[in-house]
């Protein structure tokens, strides 16, 4: 073989292999578990929180907003921590367009399903979009399970599933059984064409605020157990669910992230505070304490699934935002809460994450 026929092989075996990294390389919408990776390399959840003046997207007059998360309203005296946008470290976030979001999924239904992060979550969408659009036509239905807010001109729904655990808690003699193996709420869940799931916030409650009186593991029934182990369980009865139920073709799955709590200063060496008066977030990239453990086991289950999940690696872009959370300034819950967010506030970057994984 001549050389010139040696170098159009090397040449053409060169070509094909940039080829398939290109392929492989955007194929990556459908990461499970992974840290996702979007479009030119860009990791959206490794960054930095800067000072934005063009911060809030709404304010706290939406229509949607509970009081447990309307700090202005309720009297928080501060304002900065309204003013910080995320940027990630190797791209730019694309900027939310609620008018754009409403075409794009004109006649769909989306629906968040887990705990009061969904909600927080949940609220956060809906006032945004309504300050894209502040004269279109809704309409808000809440109900203790099934709440919807609805874009009547684009025929656009969005729900909230209410379930702490995604997994059933069944009434039995004994009490309340959290049934580590039961689905069954999922019947609600079916037909919708994006789903945002969450869970694992009231997975810690111990005493009064605990959620079951017992659990079910198989045909186990425990008064109590490992909480970590009881989650990982319960998420794999929701995974199997998603695989068996969950038509990726039709429907796009995301999974929130776990949210972290600002209850002990020690996390970011200042052991004698928590997240009340905390005026802005850490600076950098890193959180001393690391990631929680219940992030481990989500990336675990995540992985071995068969549909594609997208997870929304909210975490360590959360746990910096120890200045976001209500504190006092919530007019539902007594006390320091330093497990929710304020409204308008940090949720309202998830669902820019949101918009950047549909959009980019």
């Amino acid at each position: 073989m001549g050389f010139r026929a040696i170098t159009l092989l090397l040449l053409f075996s060169l070509f094909h292999q940039l080829l398939l990294g290109e392929a492989k390389f955007h194929n990556v919408s459908s990461l499970r578990g992974k840290k996702p990776v979007v479009t030119n390399g860009c990791n959206l959840f490794i960054g930095s929180w800067v000072v934005d003046p063009s911060y809030p997207l709404y304010d706290s007059s939406c229509p949607f907003i509970d009081p447990e998360f309307n700090c202005q309203k309720y009297g928080r005296p501060d304002k900065q921590y309204l003013k910080y946008s995320w940027k990630p470290d190797s791209c730019a976030l694309p900027s939310f367009d609620g008018k754009d979001f409403l075409n794009k999924w004109r006649g769909k239904k989306i629906m968040f399903v887990g705990d009061s992060l969904s909600l927080n979550m949940w609220e956060s969408l809906s006032c945004m979009i309504h300050a894209s659009v502040p004269n279109v036509k809704t309409s808000f239905l809440r109900r203790e399970a099934q709440s919807t807010v609805t874009f009547q001109d684009y025929g656009v729904t969005i729900q909230l599933y209410r379930t702490p655990y995604l997994v059933d808690i069944i009434r039995e003699n004994v009490g309340r059984v959290l049934t580590l193996d039961s689905i069954v709420a999922g019947n609600a869940w079916k037909g919708m064409d994006m789903l945002v799931f969450n869970s694992w916030h009231w997975w810690t409650h111990k005493g009064s605020s605990q959620g079951w009186d017992y659990i079910r593991d198989g045909s186990k029934l425990v008064k109590n157990m490992d909480r970590l182990v009881a989650y990982n369980k319960g998420l794999t009865t929701w995974a199997k669910w998603v695989d068996l139920n969950v038509d990726p073709t039709k429907t796009k799955v995301f999974f929130q992230g776990i949210s972290p709590t600002h209850y002990m200063g020690k996390e970011w060496n200042q052991p004698k505070n928590s997240c009340s008066g905390q005026l802005e977030p850490l600076s950098g990239s890193t959180y001393p304490a690391g990631l929680p453990p219940s992030s481990n086991i989500l990336n675990n289950v995540l992985k071995s699934m068969k549909s594609p999940v997208y997870l929304l690696d909210i975490t360590l872009l959360s746990q910096l935002r120890k200045d976001a959370h209500p504190s006092s300034y919530s007019g539902d819950h007594a006390g320091n809460d330093c497990s929710h967010w304020c409204l308008p506030g940090l949720p309202d970057t998830w669902n820019q994450l949101l918009y950047a994984a549909l959009s980019m």
